[in-house]
């Protein structure tokens, strides 16, 4: 969340702040750092030797750059360097960082002057200028500089020096540099292991001159440990023993790491290398750890560390980074299913077989109305519930009045389920593999969605009135027939809790999905009526005006309290479309939100004259403009390797932990090995799956039941439109998610568990294994 909150600063403030990079200089000032860079070459450029280059930052007081490891927030600085042919850099040899407290956060860099330096080596065949001609590099730096506000800089630098003359001037610097660099002793040696929360380090072979003494400790590597709390500390003889706090959003499983000790007693402080015995705790037997953890590391020497004589070495001219092997870890579980379950699971063998349901049409009717009846207890539709609520406090002593409405949001819900079926069928009959649900597959459906609830929350807060902004027809026409908001309520109803399936609703979907078009039609008009009969019934109701108060000023503070519910949902929707699209999409949608709301004050705000409120208007509608101008290319470029990033993101999020990113080819193969495997099909924009993933499969007795069962866990993400995962559901006779599944060793039936999902379920199923 510290690095969201800085990343979303940073690109705020690069979008209005921050200068473009500056080139052609050795020397780079800001309102905030002054950057040079300087070269050391004490024997000169000469071949088959090194020399020094360095990036020196000073920066204005309170400011500060980060490490290599910025902590909880923040970036470290990075250097591409263009050199001559067959010259070399190796990586930064960062000096020693301090601590820099922000609130309940720690990072990692540095205030004041700082160089970073790397060496340069240059090849044997390097021949020199025969006339003397100066050698020139050219650098590009990045870096983010932090006071109150995190604002990212670059500058393009060159610098030239003499071929075969000396070049000391910053001699000292560079000295200086050397002293506060991290030492790596051979007489250091450390062993670690991992435990659920903290990582315990015992290192022995210190200078006598630390010996004792509380030590300031810092670690290398990104994403492992909590950077904030204590580090618990004691000398045990010449061993000093470490326990340090492992994040509770580790998201790295590092089989090797750096450590850094530092203390003023020795300059710069020691480097301590040192292997992860025995790997990472990842729950489950029967997958090996030490495995696991090498196999999520870059295929990179140790003695590539930052601190490891010659770091490892960077191309001398930019070029695409290679993407290191990762690992996702892996384990767990399963359940008993329903009834309606059951009906489902024979002929579902290790080769999943499509299903061919045969049930009459009378009963696929009847579990999709019930599973519509049940839609109303799912999470998807709280969001809904405020506006509801609301409709019928509105209009409780109305009986005429509530009666339509709730005859109008049953069409509503009706006809929008209909009118997405005939979507979805006539898609599928044109060969595209799509679900249930596949409106919030589209980051563009997800950001209108979330423009849409922005509306409606500012409207019940008061901000403006639809009234004062729709032309006089629209508003006129809304005024005489007020039944079309509650049709439009209905419709928005379906849009938001569509995608999640309750028991019996998947059933009756996958069913449909293979009948002819007028019976799938009917089957959705029956999910409709099911999901509407209890605001309909509720509406005809004769006791309900006797139920809620009569209207009064009770109302108005109701009607703003239920804007928060709207916001609600707003936030769940960025967060769908930071899954989707990174945190570039959610920062434009957050942007586009925020000049939203801005033109909707300058509606709703009273005026004096004409001149004023169309001036007021004018300046709402050319930021909403421009804010559309600006983020519609930002949205439409992120949408264009959305599989990539999703990938990225599941690797990066999952490494270490219990669960691993299903495929097809993973699943079978744990099958032949005769592990049980447990499947959650599940998706960013499914509020209940993420209600389950945080309850059912969170549960303790569960996890522990997966792990001595040796059951497989695997996660299948459809949050964007995934082919193979669009398949797997149909071969389970299922077309949205969430959808549970346990694979038997030696059963072909996978077996299936409610929506509605409960750990007793999942445990009873994992104890008969």
């Amino acid at each position: 969340m510290a690095k969201l909150m800085h990343w979303m600063i940073a690109l705020t403030a690069s979008a209005f702040l921050a200068a473009p990079a500056i080139s052609g200089q050795a020397v780079i000032k800001t309102d905030h750092v002054r950057a040079e860079l300087l070269a050391h070459a004490p024997q000169g450029v000469r071949p088959g030797g090194q020399f020094k280059l360095g990036l020196l930052l000073e920066h204005q007081p309170h400011w500060h750059t980060y490490w290599s490891n910025p902590g909880d927030s923040g970036l470290p600085t990075t250097v591409s360097w263009t050199l001559p042919a067959g010259m070399t850099a190796g990586g930064i040899e960062w000096p020693a960082p301090r601590k820099l407290p922000l609130g309940p956060l720690t990072n990692y860099g540095y205030e004041g002057k700082v160089l970073l330096p790397v060496t340069v080596d240059v090849p044997a065949s390097y021949r020199p200028a025969a006339d003397g001609k100066a050698v020139e590099f050219s650098l590009h730096a990045e870096w983010l500089v932090c006071k109150e506000i995190c604002l990212p800089e670059s500058g393009d630098f060159r610098l030239s020096i003499p071929g075969g003359v000396p070049s000391t001037a910053s001699a000292a610097l560079f000295d200086a540099a050397r002293r506060a660099r991290p030492a790596t002793l051979p007489e250091v040696r450390a062993t670690a292991r991992a435990g659920a929360a903290t990582l315990a380090l015992d290192v022995q072979g210190l200078p006598a001159t630390l010996r004792g003494k509380e030590l300031d400790v810092f670690v290398a590597d990104a994403g492992v440990i909590d950077h904030a709390a204590r580090v618990a500390q004691r000398w045990d003889g010449g061993v000093l023993r470490l326990a340090i706090p492992l994040s509770a959003q580790r998201s790295e499983s590092p089989a090797k790491m750096e450590a850094v000790l530092i203390h003023p007693a020795v300059a710069g402080g020691v480097a301590v290398p040192f292997a992860v015995d025995g790997g990472w705790p990842v729950s489950g037997a029967g997958t090996s750890t030490a495995a696991l953890s090498a196999a999520t590391q870059p295929s990179t020497p140790f003695a590539a560390s930052p601190y490891a004589g010659a770091a490892a070495a960077q191309p001398s001219t930019p070029g695409p980074a290679a993407t290191p092997p990762i690992a996702s870890a892996a384990m767990a579980g399963a359940g008993s299913g329903t009834a309606a379950d059951g009906a489902f699971n024979a002929g579902a063998g290790a080769a999943s077989p499509s299903y061919a349901p045969t049930e009459p049409l009378s009963i696929t009717l009847a579990l999709a109305f019930a599973g519509g009846l049940l839609l109303n207890l799912m999470p998807c539709v709280f969001p809904v519930l405020a506006l509801k609520v609301f409709g019928f406090a509105q209009h409780a002593h109305e009986r005429r009045r509530l009666a339509a409405g709730g005859l109008a949001y049953t069409a509503g819900v009706v006809l929008s389920f209909l009118a997405l079926a005939a979507a979805l069928l006539a898609l599928r009959a044109g060969g595209e593999q799509l679900g249930w649900g596949f409106q919030l597959q589209s980051p563009a459906i997800v950001t209108l969605l979330a423009a849409l609830f922005t509306l409606i929350g500012l409207n019940l807060a008061g901000v403006f009135e639809f009234g004062g902004i729709l032309p006089a027809g629209v508003a006129g026409l809304r005024s005489r027939h007020p039944m079309v908001d509650d049709a439009l309520g209905g419709a928005l109803a379906v849009a938001v809790a569509s995608p999640c399936t309750a028991p019996f609703m998947g059933a009756a979907l996958g069913a449909t999905l293979t009948q002819p078009a007028p019976a799938a039609l009917a089957t959705f008009a029956a999910l409709g009526l099911g999901m509407a009969s209890p605001y309909l019934l509720a509406s005809l109701w004769p006791g309900l005006a006797r139920r809620i108060p009569r209207p009064g000023a009770w109302m108005v503070r109701f009607k703003v309290l239920m804007a928060f519910p709207m916001f609600a949902t707003v936030i769940w929707l960025i967060w769908v479309l930071g899954q989707q699209t990174g945190i570039d999409g959610a920062a434009a949608a957050l942007a586009l939100l925020l000049a939203l709301a801005f033109a909707c004050w300058t509606f709703g705000t009273p005026a004096a004259s004409r001149w004023t409120r169309g001036l007021l208007a004018g300046s709402g509608l050319a930021v909403l403009a421009a804010a559309v101008a600006w983020t519609g290319p930002v949205l439409t470029n992120v949408q264009a390797a959305p599989e990539a990033a999703a990938t990225v993101a599941s690797a990066s999020s999952e490494a270490g932990q219990r669960w691993q990113a299903w495929s097809e080819a993973a699943q079978e193969t744990a099958r032949r090995q005769g592990r049980p495997v447990f499947v959650d099909f599940t998706a960013a924009w499914c509020v209940t799956c993420q209600f389950n993933k945080r309850t059912a499969l969170a549960d303790a007795a569960l996890l522990q039941a997966f792990d001595a069962k040796r059951v497989l866990l695997m996660r299948a993400d459809w949050t964007l439109r995934d082919p193979a995962i669009t398949r797997q559901l149909a071969a389970l006779g299922r077309s949205g998610v969430p959808v549970y599944v346990l694979y038997r060793p030696g059963q072909p039936a996978p077996q299936l568990f409610s929506e509605l999902l409960t750990a007793e379920q999942v445990r009873s199923a994992v104890a008969t294994l």
